[in-house]
């Protein structure tokens, strides 16, 4: 969402296309200042606060990074803002809750939890925060916050994971990609959240817990891919698998 207005609606010439059985021409305008957006309604646009009223006033629209999110609805349209992590980027997130494909959705399997899996992990911090570039999916650039590296033992080998988070983190975020993606997980790769190290400095790596980006699901998510040095040299029979039609 750039600076300054957008305009979203039906109307196949606006930025923002909706489909026409849920929308009028122009649903209403959305105005960036910053990071902040405030949503400029028409009289016949039709836009509701979810479970609420029409907006007929210029409203203010919190982001999902908020802890406050504004949530629109505009007939079976679900709406919020979002603020994508490790940039100062803004869409607008679209849903559709008469999806017909809500229906026939399913789940995609996970390998066998085995305890072989949850492995003790070491966190070799780093002197200071570091910021670390990652690409997204898209083509575009993100850098997120990373305390240090986590080190762990498998098949005989020592391996390394970067961890993104700080000291006030009760979990960290670990992006990874694996020999299994080739064939069994999602190309792109698979996240975890690892709890926070001990005083020690320990913590447990569980990879029945990975889970695949949301990029698997729709191609209208942004997801950033793991950095080079989360390419595990190991087959990690863990975790969520990939669905049988990836959507991006």
């Amino acid at each position: 969402m750039p600076q300054g207005e957008t305009a979203f609606g039906s109307d196949p010439a606006l930025p923002i296309v909706l489909p026409a059985e849920d929308s009028p021409a122009l649903a209403g305008t959305l105005v960036r200042q910053g990071q902040d957006v405030h949503l400029e309604p028409v009289s016949d646009g039709n836009v509701h606060l979810q479970d609420g009223p029409p907006i007929e006033e210029t409203t203010i629209l919190e982001n999902d990074r908020s802890g406050n999110t504004t949530y629109l609805s505009l007939g079976s349209l679900g709406m919020r803002i979002h603020s994508e992590p490790g940039t100062d980027r803004l869409w607008l997130r679209v849903w559709d809750t008469d999806l017909p494909e809500r229906e026939t959705f399913r789940l995609p399997e996970y390998f066998t939890l085995s305890t072989e899996w949850r492995v003790s992990a070491r966190l070799d911090r780093y002197p200071e925060l570091r910021s670390i570039p990652l690409a997204d999916i898209t083509g575009g650039m993100i850098e997120q916050d990373a305390i240090g590296e986590l080190v762990f033992r498998k098949a005989d080998g020592e391996h390394r994971l970067i961890a993104f988070g700080n000291e006030q983190s009760r979990s960290y975020f670990v992006s990874m990609w694996d020999s299994t993606a080739i064939s069994e997980t999602y190309q792109a790769g698979r996240y975890m959240r690892v709890p926070a190290a001990d005083e020690d400095g320990w913590t447990t790596i569980d990879f029945n817990r990975s889970y695949n980006a949301p990029c698997v699901f729709t191609a209208f998510s942004v997801c950033s891919l793991p950095p080079l040095e989360n390419r595990l040299d190991l087959a990690v029979t863990a975790g969520e698998k990939r669905p049988e039609k990836p959507a991006y």
